[in-house]
C-alpha cells in the first residue's frame, strides 16, 4: 500500500507540534496572529494528551502550559468542550479528506477498504493525542456530544467501507454484495477501533499497524 495518500498530509497547522516534549516551550509571541493562538491551544492540548497515563485535562493545566490566564482561553473557545471539538473537526478533516483521495484513485473496492483502513491508523500512529480523542478516553468526563461525534466519525468510516466492499464483492459476483460487504465493514472498523486502543492503551508502544497488511487481506480481500 505504498500509494496510500500520506497520514501527516495537511497536518502542518495543527499536529506539528503534537510530539514536542511535555517541558517544551512553545514560542513566544507578544501579538498572536488572528488565528495563530487558537491554533497554539489546538496543539498544546493535543501535546498534553500525548503524554502516556495523562489525566483528564483542565482548563487550568493547559493555561499553564501556554503560560496565558484562564479567561485567555475563553477568548478564543466558549468551553473546554468547544477545544475538544476543534481537534474532532481536524481528525474528520484530515482523515476523510485522505479517504475521498483513495476512493477517486483507487479503482477496486478491495484495495479501497484497506488503504482506508491503513490511513486512519497511520494517522492515529503519527498523531497519539488525538487517537485518545478517537477512542474516546480523553472524553471521559467530557460533554456526551464529544463522544456522539466520535462514534459519528466511526459510522462514516463504515459506510465507506461498505460502498468500496460491496464493489469488491460484485466484482467477485457475490449473489449477496450487501450483506457481505456490511459483515466485512462492521469487521474492519472494529479491527480499526481496536487497534488504536491498544495503541494507546500501551502507552503508544504498540503499533496500531503491526501486521496489518495480513489482517486487512484476510478481512478485506
Amino acid at each position: 500500500m505504498s500509494d496510500t495518500p500520506d497520514a501527516d498530509a495537511g497536518l502542518e497547522a495543527l499536529a506539528a507540534d503534537a510530539a514536542a516534549p511535555a517541558g517544551s516551550a512553545l514560542p513566544s509571541r507578544k501579538r498572536p496572529k488572528p488565528g495563530e493562538r487558537r491554533i497554539q491551544i489546538l496543539q498544546t492540548l493535543a501535546g498534553m494528551l500525548e503524554q502516556p497515563g495523562a489525566e483528564r485535562i483542565t482548563t487550568a493545566a493547559l493555561a499553564a502550559r501556554l503560560q496565558v490566564s484562564e479567561a485567555a482561553l475563553y477568548r478564543h473557545f466558549a468551553s473546554k468542550a468547544q477545544m475538544f471539538e476543534g481537534l474532532i473537526e481536524f481528525i474528520e478533516t484530515s482523515i476523510f479528506t485522505m479517504v475521498n483521495q483513495i476512493v477517486e484513485r483507487e479503482p477496486s473496492g478491495a484495495l479501497q477498504a484497506r488503504k482506508i483502513a491503513a490511513v486512519v491508523l497511520q494517522f492515529g500512529e503519527k498523531n497519539p493525542g488525538m487517537t485518545r480523542v478517537m477512542v474516546g478516553d480523553a472524553l471521559v468526563l467530557e460533554h456526551e456530544r464529544l463522544t456522539a461525534r466520535m462514534n459519528q466519525f466511526f459510522d462514516r468510516v463504515e459506510s465507506q467501507l461498505r460502498q468500496s466492499l460491496r464493489l469488491a464483492a460484485e466484482a467477485a459476483g457475490s449473489p449477496t454484495p450487501t450483506v457481505d460487504a456490511a459483515a466485512l465493514a462492521s469487521a474492519v472498523v472494529s479491527l480499526v477501533a481496536g487497534r488504536l486502543q491498544r495503541f494507546a492503551r500501551s502507552g503508544f508502544r504498540r503499533s496500531p499497524l503491526e501486521h496489518l497488511d495480513v489482517a486487512l487481506v484476510r478481512l478485506a480481500g
